[in-house]
């Protein structure tokens, strides 16, 4: 029978390597197996369930014997059985370790356990180089930001955002993109899709219908859903959402736009229909959520003011660092009419009440010192020098294609003739290991037809684009 529960003093309250390890040895039936017996087999449920990883490192032998109030000669018996058996491994100076190369019968898979596709050569689009994520200018920021921390800092936070991220986006974002961004309209989130949820639970339950881009990202239009409203698709052709659709229309509170770079279309909102827009907006006391998820990237024209600035009472700003930085990074942000903050962050408090401080203030440092804007412009040539690439890649072995929105961002349109098409070049592309995106497979439209494949520049690391780019023109010279 197992000892009497350690006392408390002893349990997990003493000097070591600070290893918890859960074995409820209290919990088998009496009479079954010895103390030996019954760490080894939990040990060996421990690995099958997954619940000790490979390479999961084991508390010494001393402090499991401690912990579980057994003999110390007890637990390295049964240390030495299953590393005989080949469930551990004792690596000198760093301890017992699940083995790495274990190869018994792995634990039964579980719906939902499918791996994505690594492609070869990723040219899905809408993803930045992982690969670029400037690692030794954002340490550099953390250490400056938590060291400088003061105490309060890492107490429980505003759900607004921290006040020195909230100051520095306002200024950038008043420099970089001509908003109107005073600390106090800026609410820090997640990223998009948690600002897209905020804002559509802020206009309450007796609000109107939400009006959405066709084409748009279907994930956005399954956000708003999800919330409760039913999306109401508004066209775009080539100068952008055609507002006149809104006219006569009293059920819509929200719209939702992309219009410094339309995604998928990549085409701008024309003066004309922005104008046309606001002026809807002002007169229904709708909202229009403006989605400006990748301004900073723009390679052929001027860039495009923020329709926030044109009227900052009607207009919610949305960015984010998922393009720019990475989307591991997970920090959003809107910039509010002044009469909507209130509601919006009462929806963050209820979501998640903060985002990481810790990230926060790093990103206000990255932002303060100029590390962001450096690494920005850095970025801009490196994916225009990869835009030309593609461009003048297809260019050379299919000059009959037409290729759009390749003015900014990190993706272009490459128009198909019918569904079939481009059925067959996203076959092509993936039995050459080529990740591509397309319209009408990737559910863009909400009841329109127009079919193409999308052609992002952005994911496949420096290292592999020459050779991906070949691989893609040869996928396209055999398309027909």
């Amino acid at each position: 029978m197992p000892r009497a529960n350690p006392p408390l003093e002893s349990w997990a309250n003493t000097p070591g390597s600070g290893l918890d390890l859960f074995l409820d040895l209290a919990a088998a039936p009496s009479g079954g197996p010895g103390l030996r017996a019954r760490i080894e087999r939990g040990l060996r449920e421990a690995i099958r369930s997954g619940r000790l990883s490979v390479g999961s490192r084991l508390p010494p032998t001393r402090e499991l014997a401690r912990d579980l109030g057994v003999s110390r000669g007890t637990v390295l018996q049964a240390y030495d059985q299953l590393t005989a058996e080949g469930w551990l491994e004792a690596r000198p100076g760093f301890g017992t370790v699940v083995r790495l190369e274990y190869k018994g019968e792995p634990p039964a898979p579980s719906v939902g356990d499918a791996q994505p596709v690594r492609w070869r050569f990723d040219f899905r689009p809408g993803r930045p180089d992982p690969s670029s994520f400037p690692r030794r200018a954002w340490l550099r920021a953390a250490r400056q930001a938590i060291g400088a921390a003061p105490n309060h800092a890492f107490s429980i936070g505003d759900p607004q955002g921290h006040l020195a991220l909230r100051l520095e986006l306002g200024a950038y974002l008043s420099r970089a993109r001509g908003l109107q961004a005073p600390p106090t309209r800026v609410v820090v989130t997640t990223g998009f899709i948690q600002s897209l949820g905020l804002i559509v639970r802020s206009l309450g339950t007796a609000a109107g219908r939400v009006a959405m881009e066709d084409p748009c990202l279907p994930l956005h239009r399954a956000v708003v859903q999800a919330h409760g409203r039913d999306p109401i698709p508004i066209a775009v052709d080539g100068d952008g959402l055609q507002v006149s659709d809104l006219e006569g229309r009293d059920d819509v509170s929200l719209v939702v736009v992309t219009p410094n770079r339309q995604h998928p279309t990549g085409v701008v909102l024309i003066p004309e229909r922005r104008a046309q827009l606001l002026a809807w907006a002002r007169r229904t006391g709708a909202l229009v959520l403006e989605d400006d998820y990748d301004g900073e990237f723009r390679y052929d024209r001027h860039p495009v003011s923020a329709l926030q600035s044109l009227d900052p009472e009607v207009v919610a700003y949305a960015g984010t660092v998922s393009k720019t930085l990475s989307p591991a990074v997970r920090l959003g942000w809107l910039v509010l009419p002044q009469a909507r903050v209130t509601a919006v962050v009462e929806q963050k408090a209820y979501s998640d009440w903060q985002s990481g401080v810790l990230e926060q203030l790093t990103f206000a440092e990255f932002l303060r010192s100029g590390a962001f804007d450096r690494h920005v412009r850095r970025m801009r040539l490196v994916y225009r020098h990869r835009r030309d690439a593609v461009i003048r890649s297809l260019a050379r072995v299919r000059p009959d294609l037409q290729v759009a929105g390749a003015e900014a961002g990190l993706d272009l349109l490459v128009p198909m003739s019918a569904p079939t098409v481009e059925a067959s070049a996203l076959a092509a592309a993936a039995a050459a290991g080529i990740g591509l995106g397309g319209l009408s497979v990737g559910g863009y439209y909400h009841r329109g037809t127009s079919s193409g494949v999308m052609v992002g520049y952005g994911a496949t690391m420096e290292s592999t684009f020459a050779r991906g780019v070949e691989a893609l023109a040869v996928t396209f010279a055999h398309l027909r």
